[in-house]
């Protein structure tokens, strides 16, 4: 057994009994808040519509308290092996390993809930000439046999980079972006050493805004008008696409992902509830207002079950 985690049986007990508790509270009662927690752990890419699902949740249920706290996609999914949150969230899909400690530890199996979609956008400071940029030239810059090392290498000229350098900024290994970043755009090759690791989401796109020689990667939900998106093409010679709602949906975009909720086990109770609310028109009204990509057009397509 893992050292540090609690013995299967013990996690099994204490998981029954937090759901079995919080399936007592009767529908429709409205109890004092946080009468029920629902423990949220995870993505820091999700971590800004979490809490707004959070926030809205009370006045639709306020006997419900929706306890939300970030970390990095590895740290939720972690959170959900030692059975310690009723939902991890995750940038990226649950790897094979994962699911089996989980299994072997909680002897329950994590179920999927796929809540939205996010477009990694690429950023520069607004000063950077560059309008668009290719996945050759993004692995150049980041991956370890990269070559770029120089806005002059790709035949810009930034004002206010005086040192022509590309200072590259990234996630921390525990990120779920930095975990899809590596697969798509450096096809599972390591990243180059030296890059700026930064543990959040936001963090990333506040360093680029504040550094002329900088890029950086991140979800299209934290942009600001200090930034600069660059356009993405698979290859030299194809259409650059932005990060749009509509580039996500048809796939144009290259660099898009889908956004999950995993839970132990199917979800009963208040966490049921919680999860079909998040799926529905309203929730996936703030999903979208935060800056993501519902699920579908039309908003909400399928319960938890």
């Amino acid at each position: 057994m893992t050292p540090g985690l609690r013995r299967p049986a013990a996690v099994r007990r204490g998981l029954a009994a937090v759901l079995a508790a919080a399936a007592l509270v009767p529908a429709g009662c409205r109890p004092r808040s946080g009468d029920v927690a629902i423990q949220n752990k995870g993505s820091d890419t999700m971590v800004n519509v979490a809490q707004a699902w959070a926030e809205t949740y009370q006045t639709v249920a306020p006997g419900v308290n929706v306890e939300v706290s970030g970390g990095g996609s590895g740290t939720g999914i972690a959170a959900l092996i030692k059975g310690t949150v009723h939902i991890a969230n995750a940038s990226r899909d649950v790897k094979a390993e994962e699911a089996e400690q989980v299994r072997r530890n909680t002897g329950l199996d994590p179920v999927d809930f796929k809540v939205g979609y996010d477009a990694l956008a690429i950023y520069v400071h607004p000063a950077n000439p560059l309008d668009a940029i290719t996945f050759d030239q993004l692995a150049g810059i980041y991956r370890e046999d990269g070559a770029l090392v120089s806005w002059s290498h790709l035949g810009a000229a930034v004002p206010g980079c005086k040192s022509d350098e590309i200072v590259r900024v990234s996630r921390q290994s525990s990120s779920g972006t930095y975990e899809f970043f590596r697969e798509r755009v450096l096809s599972n090759r390591d990243f180059k050493l030296g890059s700026r690791d930064l543990n959040g989401s936001k963090e990333v796109v506040e360093l680029v805004s504040t550094t002329p020689c900088a890029i950086g990667y991140s979800g299209m939900g934290y942009a600001t008008p200090r930034v600069k998106i660059l356009k993405v093409a698979r290859q030299a010679g194809a259409t650059a696409y932005p990060p749009t709602v509509e580039s996500t949906w048809n796939q144009s975009y290259p660099i898009a992902r889908s956004l999950h909720m995993y839970t132990l086990g199917a979800p009963a109770g208040p966490v049921k509830a919680y999860l079909a609310w998040i799926l529905s028109a309203d929730g996936q009204r703030i999903l979208e207002q935060s800056g993501y990509v519902p699920v579908s057009p039309k908003g909400g397509v399928r319960e938890a079950r």
